[in-house]
């Protein structure tokens, strides 16, 4: 089969589709012809060798792909070859096949495009076991969720407003901002000209919030914690601002507040399956009829994926950028 390999260069890595070994199910598995995929900014890191698979995964990029059921192992049930589908994966998605376990998998529906699938798994269960896993979001609180324009924050808006919860957002341009607020954000903030701490409090007259998801890290470590309410969570999902901070403990302790990390592609399979099937049970049915839905900025053929990455590096998107496989050709 084909994939994309990865070849380092002394500025930067080189994304090649060339022949790789063929893969294998076991028996627990299934075999999938990938039509789509989508790049995420871990796919970003790995390439850059910052960001290894866990240990017996993958080497191939790719945490997320939309296919076709090509075989399936002696100890699965309820699959067969044809089934059109979607699934989280630890990588292996830029490639034709990739091999997923099958209670990882996801039906997808007969309306929906591969590239549509393709936008769905990573982005929406980060955002998914984050906001309600990690933060516990409840009802009629308020989150902020950094990067609101991301893959993970446009997911992420419509789950919390579909909770009936408060969304509050930052992102880098006034389209973004706007694709926020069409999306359930009632507060956008231009992080580039504003600073969101003071602009939210005066946006929301004094009053903090209950839950911030972010990705950003050490440079925002101080306004997030000045920001939350008295026992506020802090979820962080990411470092693009810097891994270090100093961290006031008074803030901390005097408001009861919580800090977590969080990450979902080394997490084992098994809290993965739970995490699949807990978002099944409580989104996915409002996904398959219109009420969320995917949001997806732009595809490229898989041979194209270094200009992808670029794409995404240079942070243009607002949703997914997907990789479309032996020219599948979806429509949006």
């Amino acid at each position: 089969m084909k994939a994309i390999v990865v070849k380092q260069e002394k500025t930067q890595p080189l994304l090649v589709w060339e022949d790789v070994p063929d893969i294998r199910c076991n028996s627990e598995e299934v075999l999938v012809d990938v039509k789509a995929t989508a790049v995420n900014r871990a796919d970003l890191l790995q390439a850059k060798g910052l960001y290894p698979p866990p240990p017996g995964e993958s080497q191939i990029l790719g945490l997320e792909m939309a296919g076709i059921i090509s075989a399936i192992g002696d100890g699965v049930n309820g699959w067969q070859p044809g089934d059109r589908v979607l699934s989280l994966l630890a990588g292996g998605g830029y490639a034709e096949q990739a091999a997923v376990h099958h209670h990882l998998l996801i039906r997808l529906p007969a309306d929906w495009s591969f590239a549509w699938g393709a936008a769905v798994p990573e982005v929406w269960l980060t955002a998914f076991v984050n906001l309600f896993g990690e933060g516990k979001l409840k009802a009629d609180e308020t989150v902020l969720i950094h990067a609101g324009a991301s893959g993970v924050g446009t997911a992420g808006i419509q789950m919390a407003r579909e909770t009936e919860s408060v969304v509050c957002v930052t992102a880098g341009s006034e389209p973004k901002l706007s694709r926020c607020r069409d999306l359930g954000a009632t507060v956008a903030v231009n992080y580039k000209e504003q600073d969101f701490l003071a602009e939210i409090l005066n946006r929301r007259e004094g009053k903090g919030v209950d839950l911030i998801l972010d990705p950003v890290g050490g440079s925002y470590l101080e306004r997030n914690l000045k920001l939350l309410n008295e026992n506020g969570r802090l979820v962080n999902i990411g470092l693009l601002g810097g891994a270090s901070a100093e961290l006031n403990l008074g803030l901390v302790l005097g408001k009861s507040l919580r800090i977590i990390g969080s990450r979902l592609r080394s997490r084992p399979l098994s809290e993965k399956i739970r995490i699949t099937r807990a978002f099944k049970k409580r989104f996915w049915s409002w996904l398959e009829n219109g009420t969320l839905h995917p949001v997806v900025d732009c595809l490229f053929p898989i041979q194209e994926a270094q200009t992808a990455h670029h794409y995404v590096e240079q942070n243009k998107n607002i949703g997914k950028v997907i990789l479309e496989v032996n020219g599948s050709h979806s429509s949006l």
